[in-house]
């Protein structure tokens, strides 16, 4: 590396000055040679020409990166979401503005797939419920609430990608009967070696009794969970999205769970976010909700930290980093030509 790579971390990494996230652990930027970080001014939902003014690289945590963010891309090279999630970013236009885009691929995989499962026995076991039986004093209301395990149900994945191998692998254990998965993407060879079903999602819908989202937000996706599909699924059926809220239509669920046409549903994510008022959903017994931070945990932002900083120490080093989404732009000349008047010259 021939000169200082400088990287932009979003202002909402920081408030009032200080770390938002301790575990993000930044030290790691500070032991590698030529690297400067510096937070952006100001906070916005959308990052500012201005904001990227002097970096060669940004970490994202919430904002978006849109084509008018990079309208003056000169010396910006590289941008990880810090996550896997890119709903946010405009990939299309980072390409054109030889600009890399990464995630931090891996290091959700087993947080998310474990809040999934605790969701799962939470709402099988009526544990809200429960809880509220106890604090209002009703204990002989307790036969009315009987639960169900996990052993001998089907589980029905929706985007068989990495997040849902780690909930298959760690679901090993609870003797369920069969694991379907939807994903147009994933073939029969896949699948059979996974030991899951590939179905469609018609069939999934009808025959599992969990249903977990784990596909990126797209147009295939959006509102890919409405009235149809809720009307599929059997009434003792839950539904967990930790994925992207608008994969999920909420004004369809919230009148299947008011009429009670499924069992329940786990909610990491929402049509609007952020949002500042309680839920509609709070109303009901049968539903968790999480402000998009189920599978937040000391070891999610630890790890997630060290990915996103081994991105950009990789490329002001002249090599590939991992978690790649635009890999196109790679081969790009301008892109090269770039990249390396930043990193070699």
């Amino acid at each position: 590396m021939a000169s200082e790579f400088r990287i932009a971390l979003t202002a909402d990494f920081f408030l009032d000055g200080n770390p938002s996230f301790p575990d993000f652990d930044l030290s790691i930027l500070d032991r590698a040679p030529g690297l400067e970080y510096f937070p952006m001014k100001g906070r916005r939902i959308e990052i500012g020409t201005d904001q990227l003014e002097g970096a060669n690289g940004v970490i994202i945590q919430g904002l978006k990166l849109t084509r008018q963010s990079l309208a003056s891309p000169e010396n910006l090279v590289a941008a990880c979401r810090f996550g896997v999630g890119y709903d946010k970013v405009d990939v299309e236009a980072c390409t054109d503005a030889d600009v890399a885009l990464m995630i931090t691929v891996g290091a959700v995989d087993r947080p998310v797939a474990e809040a999934t499962i605790g969701w799962m026995i939470a709402l099988s076991h009526h544990v809200k419920a429960k809880d509220r039986l106890m604090q209002e004093g009703r204990w002989d209301d307790r036969k009315d609430f009987m639960g169900s395990e996990l052993r001998d149900r089907t589980m029905g994945i929706i985007g068989f990608g990495r997040i849902a191998y780690e909930l298959l692998r760690l679901l090993s254990g609870f003797g369920m009967a069969r694991t379907l998965v939807y994903d147009p993407f994933v073939d029969e060879k896949t699948a059979k070696k996974a030991g899951v079903e590939k179905v469609e999602l018609d069939e999934l819908l009808k025959e599992s009794d969990f249903i977990s989202l784990h596909c990126p937000l797209n147009d295939s996706t959006r509102n890919l969970i409405s009235a149809c599909e809720l009307a599929l699924m059997k009434p003792t059926a839950i539904l967990i999205n930790t994925a992207r809220g608008t994969i999920v239509n909420e004004d369809d669920l919230y009148d299947a769970l008011s009429e009670n046409r499924i069992a329940g549903a786990g909610l990491d994510c929402f049509e609007q976010e952020p949002s500042y008022e309680a839920s509609r959903f709070s109303e009901f017994d049968n539903v968790f909700l999480a402000p998009h931070s189920i599978a937040w945990t000391h070891e999610l932002f630890g790890d997630i930290g060290r990915f996103a900083c081994q991105t950009m120490i990789d490329m002001a080093n002249y090599k590939m980093p991992n978690g790649v989404i635009n890999t196109e732009v790679f081969e790009k000349p301008s892109f090269q030509e770039k990249w390396e008047r930043l990193v070699l010259s």
